[in-house]
This record gives C-alpha cells, sequence and structure tokens, in this order.
C-alpha cells in the first residue's frame, strides 16, 4: 500500500479500534507499528545505519494521539528525549501532522524552548512548513504536551490527504532542517556549554572575578536576569566603578568579544540629535552610511544563534530621547510571529537599502555618570530598562591578586539570554500565582506613587513579573530578594523632587520596605538586615536624608 493509504486507513479505523481491546492482531497496529514505519525505511533519503523508524499506538491501552518517528540515532534512539521527526494524529482522526518535534518525558521546560527556537530560526518565512503554535491535537493532556513539543509542522486533513509523492517531498524537506539542526548544534554546542541559569551565573561571576573586579554572585544574576527580561539596561554609577567592565567580562566569558564582532563599545558623543548619528545617514551622494549600531545589527541578523552585546559608554552625554528614540519605539514593537521574536522596523528600506529590524539577540547597554556635563533621563526612557546602580566600592577586595584560578570563556548560544516572554499571559500560564501575588504588591506601591503622578503602568508590571519568572525558573534568588531588585531598578529611579508629597511617598515605600517608619534622624548607619526589602529600603533612607540636607532628592543623586 502507498504512504498516502496507509496514513488514510489508520484515520478512518483508529476511533472503532480503540473500542477493542489494544492487541497487536489490530489492524491499526499493525498499520502504525509495521506498515508504515517499513514504507518510511524504503525511502531513499532515509539511510538505515543512521535514521531509526517506530510507531506506537500506546503500551497497554491505546494512546490518544497515535505516532510514527523518524529518529537521527546521533541525535537519540528514544522519543522521549532529544528531537526527531513524528508524524502525530490528531484525537479525532481528521488530521495528520507531519513535525519536528522533541520528547516531552525527559527534556526540561527551558531545554524545550531552546531547541524550538534553534529549529525555527532554520525555517524562511513562506514555506509550506509552518513554524506557529497552532497546531491543535486534540484537549487531552497527551495531545497538549505533544502540541508544546513541536517546532515545525505541515498540516494534512482526512479530506485533502496529498498524494505518495507530496508526502515524500514534505518529509524530505522536513529531513533536511533536521539535518541543518543537527549539524549546526551537536558539533558546535558541546555538553558543558549547555548551561543552565544557576550554571551561567556561577561560570559569568567567576570569569569576572578573576579580572579583578569585586561583584557579587547575586549582583551578577540581577544582570543576567535584568538581560533576559528585556535587552536594554542602565548602568548607573560613579565613575571607575566598573560599569563598562562587567558588560565587557559578561560578554567574554560567553565567547563574545570585539574581534568577533559580538561586542562593541559605542561612546556617545555631546552632539548626538537624532538616529543617523546612531544608526546611520544617507549623504549627499545618496549612499547610506551604516551608523556603529547598524554594523552590529546586521551581524546579529547574519547570526541569530548567538548574542551580540553593545555598551553605549555615558550615554546620557547627549539626550537619550533624541537619538535613542527610535530604537526605543522598536523595542516595544517586539511580538511573536511564526514562533520568532520579531519588531518593527528600525530602518526603512528607502533609507538604507533595506529593511532592518531589531533582531532579538542584540542586547544594548548603556552606562551613565550623573553630573553637571550629562542629561537627566525621561520617564519614557526609565520605563523601558531595569536600571542597575553600581556605587559600592571596595578597595581592598585583592583576592584576584593572591591563588584566584583563571577562568576561561565557555561560547553559549543565543538561547540562554533570548527572552521566552512578552506577554503577561505567557508567564501566568507557567507562573500564575508568582503573578498575582507581584501584581498585589505592585498595585500597594501604586497606592503611594499615585499623588506624585509616579505610578506605573502595565509595560513595567508585565516586565517585573517577567524577571520574577525568569528567577522562579533558575532558583537564582529568594522571591523577596529578586523583588528587591524590581523595585530598587523599575521604581525608584522615577522619583526625584523637594516637595512634601514626595517625603510622604518616601516614607510610605520605607515603612513597605523596612516594616517600621523612619523617626526622621537620618544622620546614622541604618540596620536593614531584617527588612523585607533592604536594597530599596537602604536607598529610600539616603533619598530622604539628602531631602533633609538639601531640600531636594532624587534617585540618581550620589548620598
Amino acid at each position: 500500500m502507498s504512504l498516502h493509504d496507509l496514513f488514510r486507513e489508520v484515520m478512518a479505523i483508529y476511533e472503532q479500534d480503540k473500542q477493542e481491546k489494544l492487541s497487536k492482531e489490530r489492524r491499526t497496529f499493525q498499520l502504525v507499528t509495521r506498515a508504515i514505519p517499513e514504507a518510511l525505511k524504503a525511502l531513499p533519503f532515509l539511510p538505515p545505519d543512521r535514521y531509526m523508524v517506530k510507531g506506537s499506538v500506546g503500551q497497554g491501552n491505546w494512546t490518544d494521539v497515535p505516532w510514527v518517528a523518524v529518529m537521527d540515532q546521533e541525535v537519540t534512539d528514544s522519543t522521549q528525549r532529544g528531537y526527531y521527526i513524528v508524524c502525530l494524529f490528531s484525537e479525532d482522526m481528521r488530521r495528520l501532522y507531519l513535525t519536528l518535534a522533541q520528547g516531552v518525558t525527559e527534556t526540561p521546560k527551558d531545554e524545550m524552548e531552546r531547541v524550538k527556537r534553534g529549529i525555527r530560526q532554520l525555517i524562511p518565512a513562506g514555506e509550506r512548513v509552518r513554524t506557529d503554535d497552532d497546531i491543535r491535537l486534540g484537549e487531552s493532556k497527551r495531545a497538549k504536551d505533544y502540541e508544546r513539543s513541536v517546532a515545525a509542522y505541515i498540516a494534512y486533513s482526512f479530506d485533502d490527504l496529498p498524494s505518495d509523492e507530496q508526502l515524500a517531498r514534505d518529509l524530505e524537506t522536513m529531513i533536511d532542517y533536521y539535518r541543518q539542526y543537527v549539524e549546526r548544534t551537536e558539533p558546535m554546542t558541546p555538553p558543558e556549554q549547555a548551561f543552565s541559569y544557576r550554571e551561567a551565573v556561577e561560570h559569568i561571576h567567576s570569569y569576572i572575578s578573576a579580572k579583578g573586579f569585586y561583584y557579587t554572585k547575586e549582583e551578577v544574576a540581577n544582570l543576567f536576569l535584568s538581560l533576559k527580561t528585556k535587552p536594554f539596561v542602565i548602568l548607573s554609577g560613579i565613575s571607575g566603578t566598573g560599569k563598562t567592565k562587567i558588560v565587557q567580562w559578561l560578554a567574554e566569558s560567553v565567547g563574545a568579544t570585539e574581534d568577533n564582532g559580538r561586542f562593541a563599545l559605542i561612546p556617545v558623543r555631546p552632539d548626538w540629535n537624532d538616529g543617523s548619528d546612531l544608526l546611520g545617514y544617507v549623504d549627499i551622494k545618496g549612499e547610506f552610511k551604516p551608523g556603529p549600531l547598524t554594523n552590529v545589527i546586521i551581524e546579529a541578523e547574519n547570526h541569530p544563534d548567538k548574542p551580540y552585546f553593545v555598551v553605549l559608554d555615558e550615554m546620557n552625554l547627549a539626550r537619550v530621547e533624541h537619538y535613542f528614540s527610535d530604537v526605543l519605539s522598536v523595542m516595544e514593537s517586539r511580538r511573536w510571529e511564526n514562533g520568532h521574536i520579531t519588531s518593527s522596523r528600525v530602518l526603512p528600506r528607502e533609507r538604507a537599502g533595506r529593511d532592518l529590524f531589531l533582531p532579538p539577540n542584540v542586547y544594548i547597554i548603556g552606562t551613565v555618570n550623573m553630573d553637571e556635563t550629562t542629561h537627566p533621563f525621561s520617564k519614557k526612557v526609565l520605563d523601558r530598562a531595569n536600571t542597575i546602580e553600581f556605587n559600592r566600592v571596595r578597595l581592598d577586595h585583592l583576592d584576584f591578586l593572591r591563588d584566584v584560578p583563571t577562568a576561561t570563556p565557555q561560547p553559549v548560544g543565543q538561547e540562554l539570554f533570548a527572552a521566552r516572554y512578552l506577554h503577561l499571559k505567557d508567564v501566568y500560564a507557567d507562573y500564575p500565582k508568582l503573578v498575582e501575588d507581584a501584581t498585589k504588591q505592585l498595585v500597594d506601591i501604586n497606592r503611594i506613587l499615585e499623588p506624585l503622578g509616579a505610578h506605573i503602568g502595565y509595560r513595567v508590571r508585565d516586565e517585573i513579573c517577567f524577571y520574577l519568572a525568569y528567577n522562579e525558573e533558575g532558583k537564582l534568588m529568594e522571591w523577596d530578594k529578586a523583588f528587591d531588585y524590581c523595585l530598587m531598578q523599575k521604581m525608584l529611579p522615577r522619583l526625584s523632587g523637594s516637595d512634601a508629597r514626595l517625603e510622604r511617598a518616601l516614607k510610605e515605600l520605607f515603612v513597605l520596605c523596612a516594616g517600621f517608619e523612619p523617626d526622621g534622624d537620618y544622620s546614622g548607619a541604618l540596620d536593614v538586615s531584617y527588612a523585607r526589602y533592604p536594597k530599596s529600603a537602604e536607598k529610600i533612607w539616603r533619598m530622604l536624608r539628602r531631602l533633609e540636607d538639601d531640600g531636594f532628592t532624587s534617585f540618581w543623586l550620589g548620598a
């Protein structure tokens, strides 16, 4: 029988056979476990020394979703793990899907998402092969699990099943994408480089420490989570605390350097007035001259499986809203499209000669000082970034001069830093209680900030939940510590002023963070070791002290 006829017969009689006890003598058992695998093995592009073909209708009981899998034995010999080609029948037997999917039994969630993204990046838009999440196998738990495992698929219906020739062409196309992904990942990504979040933080921290800079592991975890939450982070603090270096060493620790073009340091000039200084311009001859960020964007587009890091050094020497507004707007347009993160154009074809988009593997970090030569940030900018403050200096940290082992770079793929969440509903599906707990706390904070007009909107709420979800997934910090960083980085930078309303708000925030009311004497040392949110409590204390001493305070002023 032809493949067309074999598949169609299974779809026609499977529900009827399910009414009987599972037996090797049933016709559908014979079709799925023997006839279809034998027909597939006979195809010339499936050499038997490389590919294993196996089908199943269940073990002991009939499965809701029968399947026939084609496995590259260099990758896996079991459908419980790894990734492979698999034909999946829908529960109602009205649809058949030819898929590139993964084992749901032994594959961790973050690994599954990484592989899905990697496979989908190989498949151009507009192909017959689809890379969205619209596959519909049924309502059972097994069907839903299989749906989540699918990276790419071609859908067929019972009433319009294609010819043998088309089925074979489609399978050969899928095998080609399968082979491409195997060749791209298996030789190039040894197991020790497939870091978990915790392992990545350990490695980055060790690498930075060996370079002679003192940052706690928690601070490294915070920077990692901030970059994963949103590919735009602001590092503030006094000059000389290593704001630029921590990014350079982080990038270098995962294989991104200036030599390979995956780390770029772009000094911001005070005379930058618009986006052309960063993105490029059309000269008098009508030729496009790319700016420094555009060169990185083009490289990152050509290598979507690798992370690229850009430092905008002293980014507030010019007004950020003037030269960076185009990039900020495009960053907010990010969305899922056929399983990929895409955005609006950052440069149109008529200007750059081609449509340029902001790739999801570009991470922008701005370093800032606050003095008489720099410009303040608007709420538009602060809403779109995590602002990490580096003011602590440990001059007596000399461990790196002693017997600290030298750490070596460990190249990683984009999947380590790639965003998994763009919408709150994505987080809620995995962590409903986390979203509810965070939202309740943010509502309380918003009541305090609303009289100042400094309360947060949906964007900040969502990004705080993203941060907390990544932290929970990686088990990097306790919930209160992670929320403390969010409060410090997403909400306090919005506060500045000199009036009584600000003072009342700061005192109320201090009570929320520390659990007791300030006594009005801000000159002494503050013990916040028992506070729920100690970092934020200490910062608010310093802001209150500045307000008392100078009659004006701001997150951005040192204490």
